[in-house]
């Protein structure tokens, strides 16, 4: 591989790296926005939603509880690992 070809898939590699961080961080902070906003609205939030489900306080609490936890695994999945990986290549 030439020195210019080596710099260009340097370049690229920082270039993702910065991208797939970029995504981690803002994806977290979406998540803490979402339980934040659960925290300390929780009923107005409940009100809101058992106008279009029939919900107990319990099913609604495990289905945002839930749903948190999936999201952080999506980004652990599709933002983390890739971020890790092209910081091991580097």
């Amino acid at each position: 591989m030439t020195t210019r070809a080596h710099l260009k898939e340097c370049i690229m590699i920082h270039t993702l790296m910065t991208f797939f961080l970029y995504c981690t961080i803002f994806n977290y902070v979406m998540v803490t926005v979402w339980f934040v906003w659960f925290y300390f609205n929780h009923d107005a939030l409940y009100r809101l939603h058992t106008r279009w489900f029939k919900l107990t306080v319990e099913q609604f609490d495990m289905l945002m509880y839930g749903g948190m936890g999936l999201y952080k695994l999506g980004v652990l999945l599709f933002n983390v690992a890739p971020l890790l990986a092209l910081w091991l290549m580097e």
